[in-house]
């Protein structure tokens, strides 16, 4: 969650403290961001570090976009800034053209000022016409400024959990558009759709793309109707074949597996505890990254972790993710008691400051660390949410059961509108069962 403190430092390092600061000065300034970002060297290692520095400032200026008082030329600076860091984490991931074009952009907008300043004695007639020139000769359009137009419009009605997911949609659609040569969306054809779509199958499965095409279309459509662009030529572009997911939950002896290699590491690691997690309760990393000491509570004498938005910058997939989800002691070998001592030392990925994106990349890396060769391709950290759905419908759990352990949508309206609480002590005697376990 952005603090005041963090807002002040960043209005700070854009110059945006200052309401008398020109355009001019703020310009100047923010073309030494830009040309910062682009001659930094970064660490390999540090590579993805980077871009959640320039990421957080990006939402930062949003933020400030939406709650602070502006004047012009600080409300231009705003758009300028989160153009430049957006470009700055494209720049990350091998494509530094972004940051040279936003800086010959201000260099031709300071000789545009100074053009005009040179010449003040010439009739009004002459900088209306090369006004008029400039209008005429339309701004190319990229993907890059569409998508950060529609998130400026729409972040504030999409789940904090959802933000990350569609930017780094948006950057892998943004690529392919690169990679097939098209950088001005207001004169896209069918056909660059369609190479985007091609350019985009050379490396996922059908379902993932289909995601990506979602987004790609509510973004069009969007701009087409806000006349940012004629068409939006995205009728049937969804792939209706092999569309299925080939996501493959892990085997019971995977998990186990998993789990040895997670009870091997340090009590204090929020890393064993998180993986730990997501093994024995089925819950999503986001939900995990989240969960705070307060979360961790006994309800009717059992043990729970509490999923729930109740906290600063908490966010959940949708209203069924709010739920209960006991701990069995002893399942794969989880130490109920050393996780609960855990708790109360910092040892959860909120207390080191371990967010969704972050948790992710650490334990996918960790989980393919336990299992190495015994890993299949298809198999990824949600594979583990997976499991325990496989687990659940092979033991014949009655659905609210299910949907009360993994927080879905049962299908069923009675159920949804009316039962959505199951006691904890079913849902304990449920997942014991479920539950490979060595103690009581």
């Amino acid at each position: 969650m952005t603090t005041s403190k963090q807002l002040l430092s960043t209005l700070r390092a854009f110059h945006l403290e200052n309401p008398d600061a020109t355009w001019g000065e703020l310009r100047d300034h923010l073309r030494s961001i830009a040309e910062d970002a682009l001659a930094t060297p970064t660490d390999w290692e540090l590579l993805d570090t980077q871009g959640l520095v320039y990421s957080d400032i990006r939402e930062e200026l949003h933020m400030i976009a939406c709650t602070a008082s502006l004047t012009p030329p600080q409300a231009k600076a705003v758009e300028l800034g989160r153009k430049i860091m957006g470009a700055a984490e494209r720049r990350l991931q091998g494509h530094p053209k972004g940051l040279a074009d936003i800086i010959d952009e201000i260099d031709q907008d300071k000789a545009f000022d100074r053009e005009a300043s040179v010449s003040p004695s010439l009739s009004v007639g002459a900088p209306q016409a090369a006004m008029s020139a400039l209008v005429g000769e339309a701004t190319p359009l990229s993907w890059e400024d569409l998508a950060d137009s529609y998130m400026a419009e729409h972040s504030v009605n999409v789940k904090v959990s959802t933000v990350g997911a569609l930017r780094t949609a948006h950057t892998v659609i943004g690529r392919a558009f690169e990679a097939v040569g098209v950088s001005d969306l207001s004169k896209h054809k069918r056909e660059d759709l369609i190479a985007v779509r091609t350019n985009l199958l050379e490396s996922r499965e059908a379902s993932t793309v289909n995601t990506l095409l979602a987004a790609l279309t509510t973004v069009l459509k969007w701009a087409e109707a806000n006349d940012l662009i004629k068409k939006a030529y995205t009728a049937k572009l969804k792939l209706t074949k092999n569309t299925t997911s080939k996501r493959e939950g892990f085997t019971e002896t995977q998990v186990a597996k998993a789990m040895s290699h997670a009870n091997g590491l340090p009590a204090t690691s929020w890393q064993r505890w998180g993986l730990s997690l997501l093994a024995i309760t089925g819950a999503r990393v986001g939900e995990i990254a989240q969960l705070t000491k307060e979360d961790i509570k006994q309800i009717d004498g059992y043990w729970c972790i509490d999923i729930n938005e109740n906290g600063p910058g908490k966010s959940l997939k949708n209203r069924y993710s709010n739920r209960l989800v006991p701990l069995v002691d002893g399942a794969f070998g989880f130490d109920l008691t050393a996780f609960l001592g855990a708790v109360q030392a910092g040892a959860l990925p909120s207390d080191n400051g371990i967010n969704a994106m972050n948790a992710s990349r650490g334990l996918g890396a960790l989980l393919k660390e336990a299992l190495g060769e015994d890993r299949e391709k298809n198999q990824t950290l949600h594979s583990l949410r997976h499991s325990m759905a496989s687990r659940l419908q092979s033991k014949g759990t009655p659905l609210p059961f299910t949907q009360a352990i993994l927080g879905h949508a049962s299908g069923s309206i009675s159920y949804d509108a009316y039962g959505s609480s199951v006691p904890v002590s079913k849902l304990i005697a449920v997942l014991r069962d479920c539950l490979t376990t060595t103690k009581e």
